[in-house]
């Protein structure tokens, strides 16, 4: 007999040196004329293009057990078409060698970009990003 609770994934517990989920979310979306861009809290802000690590799950982009080019959630997925939280809760993930995907979360090191107006919708890009521990 299995226990349905052991079987779902934790939301990941913070850590100290990666950077925070909730710390992420600290934006809004503001009416620019006739579209919404986001604005980001000053500590987010401050973020641009600094070495960062992210903790998360990852949503790969295309088929194959490595991936260089993905996303990595704050959230695990729940179904292969459902998309976890809004746009503060993804960061897109340029790698520079393949990582290997798996369903347990992953910590990742590299420069985060932090996008104003990124045509995708992306928030976050990590850039360079390799696996740390």
């Amino acid at each position: 007999q299995h226990d349905p609770k052991s079987m779902a994934v934790k939301p990941l517990v913070e850590k100290k040196d990666v950077l925070s989920w909730k710390l992420l979310a600290q934006v809004e979306l503001v009416k620019l004329k006739d579209r919404y861009v986001p604005q980001f809290s000053s500590g987010v802000a401050s973020l641009d293009q600094k070495q960062v690590k992210v903790q998360g799950f990852m949503m790969p982009l295309q088929p194959g057990d490595k991936q260089t080019h993905f996303v990595l959630s704050a959230m695990p997925q729940t179904c292969s078409f459902c998309m976890p939280g809004g746009p503060e809760q993804m960061v897109e993930v340029k790698s520079k060698s393949p990582v290997k995907y798996g369903f347990e979360p992953v910590t990742l090191s590299g420069r985060l970009m932090v996008l104003k107006e990124d045509p995708t919708g992306v928030f976050y890009r990590l850039v360079d990003a390799v696996p740390s521990n």
